[in-house]
């Protein structure tokens, strides 16, 4: 099959493509105040209504329209969204309903069953109860059906967050199939996550890919490859400190992202 050939299928092209992205902010602080501080400052910058307008971006640059929105800031903090959208304007089944809140909706809110899509985020700020360290996570899940693809949004989805370590997850699932009734298992052959990333974000981070091309299952793993010690500091510079303290707390800071990067807690 020539490159780029669309193929035919038989009825509605029912694979489920799905794209898990984990981004983690690492910072330090000295004090419980600037922890706090930093968790506050962390919580606002990634609020609800915040994810919800990257949420809906991603919908724009997939190419799909949003049935419903529900969102949700946590007490003491962390937040969550949840969009469902479908293919191309809905059809002819979905029931629409005028609300109150529809004006703030793209299209107004609408009462029915999912549809084709999801694509939610959870946030989760935490601390190292001893040493300092505080470590925000995001974790986005785009899940699609039809000819709609998560991939595209990758890197605005990387972009839109200050990330210092990130895990991404892409699976394909189920079958579909061609005019003939051959079964279909993916309708966008690649090698790797890494295939739709910019050039510019993979210059910028250590990337390794652990891949089940059988299974359609592909994980990328990315770090950053520069450390500077001053972006990592909540409430204080580098220049405040000791040069032993600075030694001390990038042994903490570069621990942190590695046991992250390959999962496991290190001596």
């Amino acid at each position: 099959m020539k490159k780029n050939t669309k193929i035919k299928l038989h009825g509605f092209n029912n694979l489920t493509k799905t794209l898990a992205f984990s981004m983690y902010d690492i910072c330090y602080t000295k004090t419980v105040s600037d922890r706090n501080a930093y968790i506050a400052y962390i919580d606002e910058q990634y609020n609800a209504e915040r994810l919800t307008q990257i949420l809906k971006n991603v919908t724009k640059i997939i190419g799909a329209n949003i049935l419903s929105i529900a969102n949700q800031d946590y007490d003491p903090q962390g937040a969550s969204v949840t969009l469902l959208v479908c293919e191309g304007n809905g059809g002819n089944t979905i029931q629409k309903k005028q609300t109150a809140e529809s004006s703030s909706l793209e299209p107004e809110v609408i009462l029915a069953h999912l549809d084709k899509s999801h694509i939610t985020v959870h946030t989760y700020p935490e601390y190292h109860p001893h040493d300092g360290v505080c470590t925000f996570r995001a974790d986005i899940d785009v899940s699609t059906c039809g000819q709609i693809s998560p991939l595209k949004a990758l890197n605005y989805l990387i972009t839109s967050f200050d990330t210092d370590i990130m895990t991404i997850d892409y699976r394909v699932r189920g079958f579909t199939r061609d005019i003939t009734g051959r079964k279909i298992f993916n309708d966008h052959k690649f090698n790797s996550i890494q295939d739709y990333i910019d050039q510019s974000i993979l210059d910028k981070y250590q990337m390794i890919d652990v891949n089940i091309y059988q299974e359609n299952i592909y994980h990328t793993k990315c770090k950053l490859k520069h450390f500077e010690l001053d972006n990592y500091l909540f409430g204080f510079s580098e220049k405040d400190i000791h040069p032993g303290e600075a030694q001390e707390i990038t042994r903490r800071l570069k621990k942190e992202m590695d046991e992250i990067f390959h999962g496991v807690n290190l001596p």
